[in-house]
């Protein structure tokens, strides 16, 4: 049966100017899953990204390893975050980059995210961020419907995501939206996600599988943002 790995791109450069960057440690995260999938002697027969650089990144060595042109579909993109915070953070906040943003620890951002993130949700497709939790589903459930149905039987394609649009992929499948913070939440950077197509639809076979990074680095290649 048609096979999709769906694989979170590697770390970004979060408190920087440019977050959409992968830092150093995400390229070689990146690195690893391209060898991993090699040295497995997975046969991928496409390579899908999102438009974003980091996702762009990640797929880059996926697609020389494999020996495949990555294509490019903005559908995979992730949310726009500052338009969530601005719009459901209660304080209007926006994520500041840069040398002179103030010092913000990953555990004060989360928590400030996940609580945007549940108004978000549960405003629909009524909300007043520019993309509405309603539209933002759609949009990844649209690219992974369309991804599988493109596959022949017995293919397997790569799609280089964020982990907010693996989350909504997910909890889509598992036809519960209140999963889709907390599967965010745990997505690790360059971890990959298994879903088959079969004669009942898409399943998710398997979630986050992160241990190709342990194995190459130990828990020092283990991010989450």
């Amino acid at each position: 049966m048609p096979t999709l790995l769906l694989v979170r791109h590697g770390q970004a450069s979060f408190g920087t100017a440019d977050y959409d960057r992968l830092s150093e440690l995400g390229h070689r995260q990146a690195e690893v899953v391209a060898q991993t999938l090699a040295s497995r002697g997975t046969v991928v027969s496409r390579i899908v990204s999102g438009s974003l650089v980091r996702q762009r990144e990640t797929a880059a060595p996926l697609a020389q390893a494999l020996g495949l042109e990555p294509e490019i579909d903005a559908a995979w993109n992730e949310y726009d975050t500052d338009g969530i915070l601005a719009c459901h953070s209660g304080a209007g906040l926006r994520l500041e980059h840069g040398d002179d943003a103030p010092a913000v620890s990953n555990e004060a951002f989360q928590d400030v995210l996940d609580r945007a993130l549940l108004d978000w949700v549960a405003a629909g497709e009524t909300g007043p961020a520019p993309e509405t939790w309603t539209g933002f589903a759609a949009r990844v459930g649209g690219a992974l419907e369309r991804l599988c149905r493109e596959l022949g039987p017995g293919e397997t394609a790569v799609a280089c995501t964020s982990g907010g649009a693996l989350a909504a992929a997910c909890s889509g499948l598992l036809e519960s939206v209140s999963a889709f913070v907390p599967l965010q939440r745990v997505a690790v950077n360059a971890g990959i996600t298994r879903v088959v197509s079969g004669r009942r639809g898409i399943s998710l076979l398997s979630f986050n599988d992160h241990s190709h990074l342990e194995a190459a680095g130990g828990r020092g290649l283990v991010t989450f943002r």
